[in-house]
């Protein structure tokens, strides 16, 4: 991973922002976050997942009941459930890259497709089909599809709502102990210090309204961690929970990193769901 980042930094000081400046990002932040998206992130796994910046005009209504600043970025990829966990992976990577330059960003699943379409033609001849009015939809369809998109900014501090101000406060901020969140036996006390610091990274992940549904199978021998949601798990409203599940292996992964463990990660599919594989 690159070693320029405070990425333990990045993960506790990263917020889901949804005010912001109407003014672009300076050039050169974007250029370096660019240049990372493109060519400076080291993904351990394969995938075929697309970084795509775009702008959106002044009074652009992409995202559900709030304007859009200048500078937003769209998570592409397939739309099996091992792609839309990847994508959450490698759009957090990016997401805590601009938040390392001091840039706001905040996940959105739902966001108009009609108007993501005419900021960043995408659809190639599905465009000609019926589409829903808010994000893709759920299930797979062919080709690829933006999973999730974020705006990149600057906080609007001054324009923030009541409600988001609660959100910050009383919800985005807690995480639930180590101890909920550890299946096959292994307890908190009996981690060893890197699979512990890793886990804690991982907890502060964030999730379509804070449900934090990812759960850590640690091995007897400590050699391998799984990283899934709980089988048959559904959210009320977030049609896609394996987004989630992929940015909380993001952050397990760079706490391993910043251990000086070693690992290889697998990411695949079990019950319908997805399953990270960390083996150590």
């Amino acid at each position: 991973m690159p070693d320029t980042i405070d990425w333990e930094a990045a993960i506790n000081t990263r917020r889901s922002v949804r005010s912001y400046e109407p003014r672009p990002v300076e050039a050169k932040t974007m250029s370096d976050l660019r240049e990372f998206a493109q060519s400076g992130m080291q993904i351990p796994f394969e995938h075929s997942v697309k970084v795509r910046f775009f702008k959106a005009p002044p009074g652009s209504r992409l995202y559900a009941l709030k304007m859009a600043p200048p500078d937003n970025v769209a998570f592409m990829a397939k739309t099996d459930v091992k792609s839309i966990s990847a994508a959450g992976f490698v759009g957090e990577m990016v997401i805590l890259y601009a938040t390392a330059l001091g840039l706001a960003t905040c996940w959105y699943g739902h966001y108009s497709m009609a108007e993501l379409e005419r900021l960043l033609p995408h659809l190639g001849e599905a465009a000609a089909q019926p589409q829903p009015k808010w994000g893709y939809g759920s299930g797979v369809v062919p080709g690829e599809r933006a999973i999730c998109i974020s705006p990149v900014g600057y906080w609007e501090k001054g324009g923030i709502r009541l409600a988001d101000r609660l959100t910050g406060a009383f919800i985005s901020y807690k995480r639930k102990p180590v101890g909920e969140l550890l299946e096959g036996g292994v307890k908190e006390e009996d981690l060893p210090r890197e699979i512990a610091y890793a886990i804690d990274l991982a907890r502060k992940a964030p999730s379509a309204a804070n449900s934090q549904h990812w759960r850590f199978t640690v091995s007897p021998d400590f050699k391998t961690v799984t990283i899934a949601m709980p089988a048959g798990y559904r959210h009320l409203k977030w049609e896609h929970p394996d987004v989630d599940i992929g940015i909380c292996a993001c952050h397990f992964w760079l706490g391993l990193g910043l251990q000086n463990v070693g690992c290889r990660v697998s990411p695949g599919e079990e019950e319908g769901r997805a399953v990270w594989r960390f083996e150590l």
